[in-house]
């Protein structure tokens, strides 16, 4: 082996191990896709069943009520159908929420990250002018007001109006 040859198989080994990862990441994300797209089956599947299961209910029901009822028997076919309707209906609600979790495991949501505008500079080449203003000096004059210089002791609605 020469010597000079290490480096480059060394870069070569890093860029494979690169792409290895790549590669992992991509199939780990087709699996999740996959996980998710079950899940969702699952649910849908799980929600058609409750959902016969409520119509086979109502069925049961609406031919009792209309040729009265047969038997006592009749009365448990009923009373199993609304149990097995319950834990169907549960079994969907669950599947669905696995599908839901399945779901967010896929979704990437980028952060939102708010750009905030900077300040820009005064243009250097426009002319710049200082001005001072003075502040106003004002006598202590007790029972004057200092904003209107009229007495303190005058109502407002009396004092003339500014222009």
């Amino acid at each position: 082996m020469v010597p000079g040859d290490a480096p480059d198989e060394l870069l070569q080994l890093r860029a494979e191990l690169a792409l290895a990862r790549e590669q992992a990441e991509q199939a780990r994300d087709k699996a999740l896709v996959a996980e998710a797209e079950v899940a969702k089956v699952w649910a849908i599947n799980a929600d058609l069943l409750a959902r016969n299961a409520h119509l086979e209910l109502m069925n049961e029901q609406m031919r009792r009520d209309k040729y009265g009822a047969r038997s006592e028997r009749s009365r448990r076919l009923l009373d199993q159908l609304e149990l097995t309707f319950e834990e169907l209906e549960a079994n969907a609600s669950e599947a669905e929420l696995l599908g839901q979790i399945a779901a967010a495991k896929t979704t990437t949501v980028q952060a939102f990250t708010r750009k905030r505008s900077t300040r820009r500079d005064f243009p250097a080449d426009l002319p710049r002018e200082q001005v001072t203003i003075r502040e106003r000096t004002w006598r202590a004059t007790p029972g004057f007001s200092r904003s209107t210089g009229m007495p303190a002791s005058m109502p407002c609605s009396r004092t003339a109006a500014r222009t």
